[in-house]
């Protein structure tokens, strides 16, 4: 790899999470790639070969359009046969019909086919983000991830339907016509054939910068929606903090530089076409020239006007052609994106020999765990526990410490790098994610709501519950306080992310959800921190209740949360540097005696 390559590289993976650097790329084109592409086309070989056969029948009784009318001006009309005259005609017609019948049904076949491809890819890559670990998320603006799933697999449908029938269906006409061609005249067939060489050389000279300028246009969407989606999410920071302008300014350079690569790609397209037009032109007038002044004898009207049409008929599929060409060339800069993510591997996925976790008592141990979401940056460092079925475990210490690293690893949200957690004995990396994860209930830090109903919001977890399962779960919690208030309490709409809603109250949606699920194994991951001293109260009861019979792991800074745990665990530095009740460790003045005394006056 070249050193400007590598830095090119480097640069991207760098700015990967931001909007303002493009992302990197192969500027040739991957042949893997085109074989993806023939798995989701033969899917649909049913209606493309269908569509192909219509299309190639129409196209042979259309090309025998020319030939008639040859025959009727050089035969017909100077015998004044009027019979053979009436046939040419109803043979005329009936060929334009027969072809236009013939395209009718190809068109409606090709945009069925079409929009299955486009189903099936954009499926695949759908099915494949849920499978993608947080890093993947962690480390790429969302709006970028958006791109690929819906514009650009929107802007690959006619290439992928279309363009490939349509390619096929070209080169035969091309070859159909060039048989006709030589039927009516060989010179003039090898006059007419002469300027597509040429046409090829120019093509070939700048595909190369064809690709790379749709390549471009692709980064500077990609960046442009990655700024629209972050600027969406943070507009009430933007407005406290009277951003707006800034962010305007922003926008409006990214448009441009957007609006600029886009006007510098349509350039090079459009030379395509344009030269195609002008070869052509030139290659009409060779025609008429060689059938009036060269040929012996001189060709007659006939077959000069066949020649003419089949000369326009031969450019025609060679322009369509080159547009299919500029399609494709679009195309392919957006399947490098979409197979780019689909290329991305499942890094969290069950072992090919995984089995199903059987209803647990709860027990959970960790021994000798370490784990680094960077290399060269460890978070735990030989971390080993044991809670044992019903046990509270809550997990205390500074920002940073590895707090929340544990109940990832517990959930496997990551994969464990060294050590062992076992799950009622069983070590979790030989178990399926799905029947691990369903035993667990898990809160985290970001009360993430979905767009639907309050109740729609807490069944999210286990779609089977009733409405007075429904109800239990958030009245056990203290949420039916301010659901029953709204508007159609637990029918109301909320937007995405919860808007309408307080954070608090958002939170306590979340942990009705959780309750709901009714799991072995709890894990609250800041559960009441945006809740108001009134409310917790209120919760602190569904949280005792809560955790009877289950094993439970909770992440708080609140003392009145963690203070009854059966154990504390004060992490800090990736170990446990001190483990107990709160009165032992109160007792200890140590970490946890010092956090205590900093929060409250104890």
């Amino acid at each position: 790899m070249s050193k400007k390559k590598q830095q090119t590289q480097n640069t991207a993976a760098q700015g990967r999470n931001r909007y303002d650097v493009d992302e990197y790329l192969d500027e040739k084109i991957s042949f893997s790639n085109f074989k993806r592409c023939f798995v989701y086309i033969s899917r649909v070989k049913g209606p493309m070969l269908a569509a192909l056969l219509l299309s190639l029948l129409g196209s042979v009784i259309g090309l025998s359009g020319p030939l008639i009318t040859q025959h009727a001006i050089d035969v017909a009309i100077p015998n004044k046969d009027i019979g053979r005259l009436v046939l040419m005609v109803v043979l005329l017609g009936g060929t334009i019909i027969i072809s236009i019948a013939f395209g009718a049904i190809r068109n409606i076949l090709v945009a069925k086919a079409g929009q299955t491809v486009i189903h099936d890819i954009r499926y695949d890559l759908f099915a494949h983000l849920q499978k993608l670990p947080f890093a993947y998320y962690d480390s790429r603006p969302h709006g970028k991830i958006f791109v690929r799933v819906v514009p650009y697999v929107n802007g690959v449908s006619d290439a992928l339907s279309n363009g490939v029938l349509n390619f096929i269906i070209e080169i035969l006409n091309i070859l159909f016509i060039i048989f006709f061609m030589f039927q009516v005249s060989p010179t003039l067939a090898t006059v007419t054939i002469l300027g597509l060489p040429i046409l090829a050389l120019f093509i070939w000279t700048i595909k190369t910068q064809q690709r790379r300028a749709w390549q471009r246009v692709s980064n500077k969407n990609s960046n442009l929606n990655a700024y629209v989606q972050e600027s969406v999410d943070g507009v009430r920071v933007t407005q406290a903090f009277d951003r707006q302008k800034c962010n305007i300014d922003t926008l409006d350079r990214l448009a441009k530089d957007r609006n600029h690569e886009w006007m510098h790609a349509q350039y090079i397209s459009n030379s395509v076409w344009f030269s195609t037009e002008t070869i052509s032109q030139i290659v009409f007038s060779f025609v008429y020239i060689v059938g009036v002044f060269v040929l012996e004898p001189m060709a007659s009207f006939g077959m000069l006007l066949a020649m003419g049409n089949y000369a326009w008929r031969f450019w025609q599929p060679i322009i369509n052609l080159a547009n299919i060409y500029n399609t494709f060339i679009t195309g392919m800069s957006y399947l490098d994106r979409i197979f780019d993510a689909m290329s991305e591997p499942v890094l969290i996925e069950d072992a090919k020999d995984a089995v199903e976790l059987p209803p647990i008592r709860g027990h959970v141990e960790f021994q000798n765990v370490s784990f680094a979401y960077d290399k060269g940056r460890p978070i735990l460092k030989n971390v080993s526990f044991v809670a044992e079925p019903s046990d509270s475990i809550a997990i205390v210490g500074p920002t940073g410490a590895g707090k929340t690293t544990i109940v990832n690893l517990l959930s496997r949200f990551y994969n464990i790098e060294e050590g062992i957690v076992r799950v009622d004995g069983i070590d979790i990396m030989r178990l399926t994610l799905s029947s691990l994860r369903k035993q667990m209930g898990i809160m985290l830090q970001d009360s993430f709501i979905f767009t639907g109903t309050i109740a729609d919001n807490i069944r999210y977890g286990r779609l089977d519950a009733s409405d007075a399962e429904v109800r239990a779960s958030a009245e056990l919690i203290g949420a039916n306080t301010f659901i029953e208030k709204l508007p159609k309490a637990y029918d109301t709409e909320v937007t995405e992310r919860g808007g309408g809603i307080s954070h608090g109250e958002k939170q306590l949606l979340a942990f009705a959800r959780t309750l709901l699920a009714d799991p072995r194994i709890l894990i609250l991951d800041e559960a009441t921190s945006s809740i108001d001293t009134g409310t917790e109260q209120l919760v602190q009861e569904g949280i005792r209740t809560l955790m009877k019979g289950r094993t439970s792991f909770l992440i708080a800074h609140r003392l009145s949360t963690i203070r009854d745990c059966s154990r504390i665990m004060y992490i800090a530095d990736g170990r446990i540097v001190e483990s107990g009740t709160h009165d032992e460790l109160m007792a200890l003045k140590g970490y946890y005696y010092k956090l205590c005394r900093a929060q409250y006056s104890v």
